[in-house]
Order: C-alpha cells, then sequence, then structure tokens
C-alpha cells in the first residue's frame, strides 16, 4: 500500500466536527426521535416484545410501507433510558464513509461517549478498519449498551456497508445494541443471528393491528363503531396502520362512518395516493408494468405471471418484491397474492393506463388455468372475460356439471352463469343453460337447450364424452321431473356406457356426478312404486363416500329410503333414516336444489302424526313450505300431500285433507302409492261424512301392491259394514319382512272390530293387545285414536289399559277388574341413540348451564360444545334448547 493510501486512512480526530466527509452540516433532524401523532396507539404486546432488543445483538423490524415501524420504535425508544442513538436515513448519499459518519455523529448526539481515538471519516466513499476496529473495541468496553436504531434502513443497499456493519456488531459485544427498521430483508448473515437465538424480529404479521386495536385506533380518531365493523374492515386492510389510519380520517367526514369504513372505494381515497406514491412508483416501470396486469388475480405463481406479462422472468422479480414488502404476499408453494387493498387500487389504476386490457388478463389467465387445472378459477375469469363457450367449456369438460347442483359452491356457480347471454350457442353453454333451467324446475326451456346440445353434440366428430354424459345426467333429472321411468332407466343405461370412455380421473374427481345420477334414478322408480328397485339404487347412493360435493344426493337418498320404510310401515327406521337426511339448519344461503332435508322432515312430520304429535307435524311442515323443488320434484310433493292430508285427517278436517291429498304435479305414470293415498283419504272423508258407498267406491283405487294403503282400506270397509271386502284386503296382505308395524297394529285393529261385532270379546281382546305390544314399540297412537267408540270399553279392563298406560293414555290407574298391584309401565322406544358426551351436555342443558359453564364443567372447549348440542338437535329434529331437554323428556331420555 502506498504511503498516500496509508495516509487517507489514518483518522482525523475531529469528534465534535460539525460537518460530514463532504462538508456539509449535519443534518441533526434525522437524530431525532420522530414525533408521534395525537392519535397514536400504544400497543403494549408490541412494545413488550420490542423489550426484548436489550437481550439479543440485533433486532428487526421488518413491514411494508405504512406498517407502524418507525412510531412503534420511536415510542418504544421515548420511553428507554438513555443512550439511545436514533438515525434516519432518506433518498440521499449512503457512501460507506457518509454511513459511519452519521453513525458515529449519532451515537454522540446521544451521548455515548467516544474517545478521540475513533475520529471520524474524512473521505464519503470509504471508512477505515481501524475506525471501526477502535468504535468496537470501545463500545464492547462499556458497562451499559448503547441502542442504536437506524430506521429505514432498507434504504442503505451498499453490501461493503452491511459487512461493515456486521463487523462491529459482533466486535462490540454487549456494549452494542443494533435495532434496523426496514422494508427489506437486510444484507445480514440473520440465519445465524437467529440460529443461536440473538435476533428478535417483528415482522408484517405481527405488526398487524387486530379488531381490538383497531376500533381502539379508530375511537382516538374520533369514530366509534361495533366491533364487527372493525373487524371486517382489519379483513379488508389485512390490520395495515396507514389504511387503518386512513380510512379513519375519511370516515370522521363522513355523516355515517360505520357505512363509509364498509363500502369506501380503495382507489379513490387517500389509502390509494400512499400506496401509488410509496410502493408502485418506487419500482421500475416494467415491475410496474406487471403489478398492474396481475392486479386481476387472486392468486398467481411466476408461470401465470409470465403468461399475463409475455415475460420470462416473474419469478425472481415476485420474490423480490415480496422481500421488499411491496405488498406482496407469499402463500407458499411459488404462489403470491396482493394486499387486498393494493389490488383493488391497481385493478383501477389498470383501467386508465391500459384501458380495454383487463378482459384479455382475464382470457389469458383462464386459458393457463384451465391447461393446470384449477377449475374454479378458470371459470371465475372466463365470466370476467365474458368468454362463456371457455367457461362453460372447463366446466364440462372437467365432468364438474354437477357442481351447479351439489356441493358447497352451487349456489356461487349458479350465480356465475346466471350471467350468460344467449348470444353463447355452444354445446357446452347450451348444457349449462339446460342445467340452471331445470335447477330452476323451468322444465320447457330446460328441455329445449337439452335437445340444442345433443344435436349439437351428434354433429361433433370430436371425442366429447364428457359433454354426453352430462347429458345424460340432465335426461335423468328431466325424466324424474316428468315422473317418467322408461326415459330414466334409458339415461342410466346411457350413463353407463359412456362412463367407460371418461378418464378415470375425472369420475373419481366428481363423484357428485354417479351420486345425482343415481339419485334421479332411485326417485322415479320410487315414484313408479318399484320400491325394492329404488331401494338398491338410494342404498347405493348412501353408502357413496362421503364429502362436501356428494352431501346433498346423500342426504336426498337417505330422506327417500325413509320415505320407503315409511309407505312399508316401518315408522322408527323411517324416523331413523329422516334424522340422518336433515341437517340441523340446512345449508345456509339461498336455496338449493333438492336436498333430502325436505323429504326428510315430510317423513318426520308424517310420522309424528301416526304418534299423534300434532303440532310437532305442523311445525316440521312448515318448515317445508319454501321449498322450491317442491313445486315440480313429483315424489316431493307426494310426500307434502300426504302429510298435509294425514295431519288434517287427525283435527277432523276431512275435506281440506282431500284438497291436499290431490297431485300437485303432473307426471308421465301414475305412482300407484300416491293414488292409493289420495283414494284412501277421499274415501275416509266420505265415510266422515255418512257416505258408505261413496267410501266404498273410491277405494277401488287403492293398490293391493301397498299393504299400508291395503290396511287402511280395510279398515274402511269394515266401517262400512263390509266386513267380506275387508277381509279380503287382509288376507291379500303377504306377512314378509317389508311389512311393518303400522301394518299389523292396523290390520289386528280390524280383526279387533270384527270380533268385537260377531260377539268374541276373548277375541278381540287378544287382538288388541297383540295391537298395543306392536304400536308401544313404535308409539303409534292414531291407529287406536281412529278406532271409534267400540274400542273403549275394552280399553278399560285392567290388561290393555297396562299395555297403554304412560304412551297411549294417562299412567294414573282406572277402575280395574281384579285387583292387584299395576306392572310396571313399559319403557318407550328411543329411536335415537345419544352418544354418552351428547348425553351429557343434555343433562347440563336441562340444568340451565350455559355453553361456556357446559365446557368448564366437562372439560371440553365450547366449539366441542357447540358441537354436540348440534348432533343433539339433529338427532332430536328441533331447533332450540328447550325444545330438545322437552323432546329427551319425552322420550324418557333425562
Amino acid at each position: 500500500m502506498s504511503a498516500r493510501a496509508r495516509a487517507s486512512e489514518v483518522p482525523v480526530v475531529t469528534p465534535l466536527s460539525p460537518t460530514d466527509p463532504l462538508g456539509n452540516p449535519f443534518l441533526r433532524t434525522r437524530f431525532a426521535l420522530p414525533a408521534r401523532p395525537r392519535t397514536y396507539l400504544r400497543r403494549r404486546r408490541l412494545a413488550d416484545h420490542l423489550d426484548q432488543a436489550f437481550k439479543t445483538p440485533l433486532t428487526l423490524l421488518n413491514g411494508p410501507a405504512g406498517a407502524g415501524k418507525t412510531l412503534l420504535a420511536a415510542e418504544w425508544a421515548s420511553h428507554r433510558s438513555p443512550p439511545v442513538a436514533w438515525l434516519s436515513f432518506d433518498g440521499g448519499d449512503h457512501r460507506p464513509g457518509l454511513f459511519w459518519a452519521y453513525v458515529l455523529q449519532a451515537l454522540r448526539a446521544c451521548g455515548a461517549p467516544l474517545s478521540e481515538a475513533v475520529g471520524a471519516p474524512v473521505n464519503a466513499s470509504r471508512v477505515s478498519r481501524r475506525l471501526l476496529s477502535t468504535l468496537a473495541s470501545e463500545l464492547n468496553e462499556r458497562e451499559r449498551p448503547v441502542l442504536l436504531v437506524l430506521d429505514e434502513y432498507d434504504r442503505v443497499a451498499d453490501t461493503k456497508i452491511a459487512e461493515q456493519l456486521e463487523f462491529v456488531l459482533h466486535h462490540a459485544g454487549r456494549g452494542l445494541r443494533l435495532v434496523l427498521i426496514t422494508r427489506t430483508e437486510p444484507l445480514l448473515p440473520l440465519h445465524r443471528y437467529r440460529a443461536v437465538g440473538e435476533l428478535t424480529e417483528i415482522r408484517s404479521a405481527e405488526l398487524a393491528f387486530t379488531p381490538e386495536e383497531a376500533a381502539a385506533l379508530l375511537e382516538l380518531h374520533g369514530v366509534s363503531v361495533p366491533i364487527q365493523a372493525a373487524r371486517n374492515l382489519v379483513d379488508r386492510t389485512r390490520g395495515w396502520a396507514a389504511g387503518l389510519s386512513l380510512s379513519a380520517l375519511a370516515a370522521r367526514e363522513s355523516s355515517d362512518p360505520e357505512l363509509y369504513l364498509k363500502e369506501f372505494e380503495a382507489d379513490r381515497s387517500t389509502v390509494a395516493d400512499f400506496l401509488l406514491a410509496e410502493v408502485l412508483k418506487r419500482q421500475t416501470r416494467e415491475t410496474q408494468d406487471l403489478l398492474l396486469r396481475v392486479s386481476v388475480l387472486d392468486r398467481f405463481c411466476p408461470d401465470l405471471v409470465n403468461a399475463l406479462t409475455h415475460r420470462i422472468d416473474a419469478e425472481p422479480l415476485l420474490a423480490g418484491l415480496h422481500r421488499e414488502n411491496a405488498f406482496v404476499e407469499r402463500l407458499g408453494h411459488s404462489w403470491y397474492q396482493l394486499h387486498p387493498l393494493f389490488r383493488e387500487i391497481l385493478r383501477a389504476h389498470l383501467r386508465v393506463r391500459l384501458p380495454g386490457l383487463e378482459p384479455e388478463l382475464h382470457r389469458r389467465a383462464a386459458r393457463w388455468l384451465r391447461r393446470h387445472g384449477h377449475l374454479p378459477e378458470t371459470l371465475a375469469h372466463s365470466a370476467a372475460a365474458d368468454d362463456w363457450d371457455l367457461a362453460a367449456g372447463a366446466l364440462v369438460d372437467d365432468l364438474a356439471i354437477g357442481r351447479l347442483f351439489t356441493g358447497p359452491n352451487a349456489h356461487d356457480l349458479t350465480q356465475l352463469f346466471s350471467h350468460m347471454g344467449p348470444e353463447a350457442r355452444s354445446p357446452a353453454t347450451e348444457l349449462v343453460r339446460a342445467a340452471h333451467d331445470l335447477a330452476h324446475h323451468d322444465l320447457d326451456h330446460g328441455l329445449a337447450s337439452l335437445r340444442h346440445a345433443e344435436q349439437q353434440l351428434a354433429d361433433d366428430d370430436r371425442d366429447l364424452a364428457a359433454a354426453k354424459l352430462s347429458c345424460a345426467l340432465l335426461e335423468a333429472l328431466a325424466a324424474r321431473l316428468t315422473g317418467c321411468p322408461p326415459e330414466v332407466e334409458k339415461a342410466a343405461e346411457t350413463a353407463a356406457e359412456l362412463r367407460h370412455e371418461v378418464p378415470a380421473h375425472l369420475l373419481d374427481k366428481h363423484p357428485e356426478l354417479t351420486a345425482l345420477l343415481l339419485t334421479h334414478v332411485g326417485s322415479t322408480l320410487l315414484w313408479a312404486g318399484r320400491f325394492e328397485d329404488a331401494r338398491a339404487v338410494l342404498n347405493t347412493v348412501a353408502g357413496t363416500p362421503g364429502g362436501p360435493s356428494t352431501e346433498a344426493p346423500r342426504e336426498e337418498a337417505m330422506g327417500h329410503l325413509a320415505l320407503l320404510d315409511y309407505l312399508n310401515g316401518w315408522p322408527a327406521r323411517a324416523e331413523r333414516k329422516a334424522l340422518a337426511a336433515v341437517s340441523e339448519a340446512d345449508r345456509p344461503g339461498p336455496p338449493q336444489p333438492p336436498t333430502g332435508s325436505v323429504i326428510g322432515r315430510l317423513v318426520l312430520a308424517a310420522v309424528a302424526v301416526d304418534r299423534n304429535e300434532l303440532d310437532r307435524a305442523q311445525a316440521l311442515i312448515d318448515q317445508t313450505a319454501d321449498d322450491p323443488f317442491e313445486a315440480r320434484d313429483p315424489v316431493t310433493a307426494a310426500g307434502r300431500s300426504l302429510a298435509a292430508a294425514r295431519l288434517l285427517m287427525a283435527r277432523g278436517k276431512m275435506r281440506a285433507a282431500v284438497e291436499a291429498v290431490a297431485p300437485a304435479v303432473p307426471a308421465a305414470v301414475a305412482s300407484p302409492w300416491a293414488a292409493s293415498q289420495e283414494a284412501l283419504v277421499t274415501s275416509a272423508a266420505h265415510l266422515a261424512e255418512g257416505r258408505p258407498d261413496r267410501a266404498t267406491e273410491a277405494l277401488r283405487a287403492v293398490s293391493g301392491e301397498q299393504p299400508v294403503c291395503a290396511v287402511e282400506a280395510a279398515s274402511i270397509q269394515l266401517a262400512a259394514r263390509r266386513t267380506a271386502a275387508a277381509f279380503d284386503l287382509l288376507d291379500s296382505i303377504h306377512t314378509e319382512e317389508r311389512t311393518g308395524p303400522a301394518v299389523t297394529v292396523r290390520a289386528a285393529l280390524v280383526r279387533a272390530r270384527a270380533a268385537d261385532a260377531a260377539g268374541d270379546t276373548a277375541g278381540a281382546r287378544k287382538l288388541l293387545a297383540q295391537a298395543l305390544l306392536d304400536a308401544r314399540r313404535e308409539r303409534l297412537r292414531r291407529p287406536f285414536l281412529d278406532a271409534g267408540a267400540w274400542i273403549r270399553p275394552h280399553m278399560a279392563t285392567a290388561p290393555l289399559h297396562d299395555l297403554a298406560a304412560g304412551w297411549l293414555t294417562p299412567a294414573a290407574p282406572l277402575h280395574r277388574e281384579r285387583p292387584g298391584p299395576p306392572p310396571p309401565p313399559p319403557a318407550p322406544l328411543v329411536v335415537v341413540e345419544l352418544s354418552a358426551r351428547e348425553h351429557d351436555v343434555l343433562e347440563r342443558v336441562a340444568r340451565m348451564m350455559s355453553t361456556e359453564e357446559i365446557a368448564a364443567d366437562l372439560c371440553l372447549s365450547v366449539n366441542t360444545v357447540k358441537t354436540h348440542l348440534k348432533s343433539v338437535y339433529r338427532k332430536l329434529a328441533v331447533n332450540r334448547r328447550g325444545e330438545a331437554v322437552r323432546r329427551a323428556r319425552d322420550l324418557r331420555m333425562l
């Protein structure tokens, strides 16, 4: 090294020099703690974390512009005992000599005594190792550390300075505690400090305001809003300090601050000015263009960004923007997203700077997303580009048309395609249009669109198996809505053939298509009275592996299986399946296409009528009153007619019952069980009005293939004094597994009445005892209440009264034929089983304990208690705590 060079490194001893190496006066404002505004909110959790700065050599406050880093550090430092050296950087010259000159001046300004041996740099571009070594040595000898805060350190980009700072920090030992406030990752070996526990970090996630802190900040600005409004604002701003403060200032000038905070337009606010100035305009023109283009995306990866921008360097650019805290947030696995407010502002800016480009960007994104299997985003961007051929084609090619009917996003998809205009006329758009119309019960328009799609597919030579399989699903739905078994079986056969032509991974990906198809088949077969065929198909659907996409068809299949059990005379079985079909609150949001909760509630209502729980039956029927699918689906409409008519009959409103049971939906094939139920109600009404001949005439429409209907017809025939006809009907019923207690009880009552009329008292009472034994297991009360006056003398006898006590009649003893202690009343059958934990929760609900008290008592979380309560409500078919307790007591669970 030359003598001249060595001389240049000898420090000039000017410890109190008023100028920097360039001869300019030191800017003393850079050494002053920034003033905190009157509306500054001190957040104790962050201050407590910053206290760790005295325990680690290095502390990092890293966050985007406006995150509140500087004010947090300034407020915290103002409460610390000196020496605290503060140095703020600006956009000026940050060469090593100038950097260290300012650092030394900051240390001296805070009262940290540095000897003349340290000196000061005289060259703006360099600093001697001797100066740095002397500084580190003097700091290391201090008993009390110096706290050095470097604000806006991201403006210092010289790697030499980073190396020199690391050298001083390392050799100063416990004498120096360094706090860096920065938007970017500093060029320091953070991993080494982190590995040995010598790094305190406060980053964006921790700097974000909580809803409670946001509400307190708004209060300081004179804006008082409910905590939910503050929570919504935090969701929109991600808890960004500047966004909250600027929004609060604007809201203060509004006549309705809460509404303003909910609906303010980000691109027309001071938030936009801040982000454009502090973030966007600090980027290069190429990076600004990239940010504007990706603003149309909810999330993005480098390849997708390259597709939108026709670039090849998106990966390092995105990584750099994330490191710089430029409001580009990393999602993991190379995916990113923009801060929500920044995205809003950029999209508005895009329309100004690049007008007309937005639809094309959406189209490019949709094509890339479709190629890479991201269907929901493909649909959203296709719709935004108004490219409905692309959207519908993606949906159909993915075999996802069933998602318009079932799954958590069914309503959103329906809403998305509701904007599709009539000009879109590809096979895929016709299929989607047909699905939309059929889902809304518009059979005429749905079938017209379906025929157009089928015609176009027939003329197309391409492999369109997915589209043709979608056609088969819609054909099955149309056949169901028209009550046509031949058409539904034809659609099922076509689908079975097409399944071999569709890629297996698509079938595995979309189990809802098969589940929906089979549900339509099962419902149509049930309508036609082909009970065993329907049961086989519906059991397949009910056993489909669980998942959100198949939840609706599984529930619907269980609802139909419950109806089958009810029609075969098994009310308890029907109730169990109906309870499984009925979700405790149904799915939230707008009405969905057919769900098992509707038919399930109707079956529960019919069972409640049979048990003479008339108010409960009415409540269950009322819950289905607004169901849109009932207006078109034959089985659902018939189920409602059946439940409503039976309830009206139980209340003695026979004419109203006849009106209620009349067919509500036209069908290609008549339903034998629906027709039989209509005939029974009509016949019962004639009999009640004293027209036995017309009553028996109406019974000609009753199908002998329906045991439940046959036995009720026999009861009417006997009441009309046509004993032979009644016994002919009873003899036609085969005793087999599919015949349940509702049949055997009524059959025994018919025979008992006939025996009573013939003077065979012993035979009548024996048959009544048999009926009571069968009925009490199911709690079937209506058959006895409807039996008539002849039954009352028999029920007053001791053996029959004992069999009826507690469930059919009051448990209090009546006049007894023979003295003796009464036998214990039979325990009612519990048709739903609660788990041990559900029973524990229910017991505490009965004791009027709150959810929190139950959780504490059982050592459970509050959410777990709520889950158990929902299960209890579902099993007991109730919606409230009080109803659950009353129902449980009726069932003797409590």
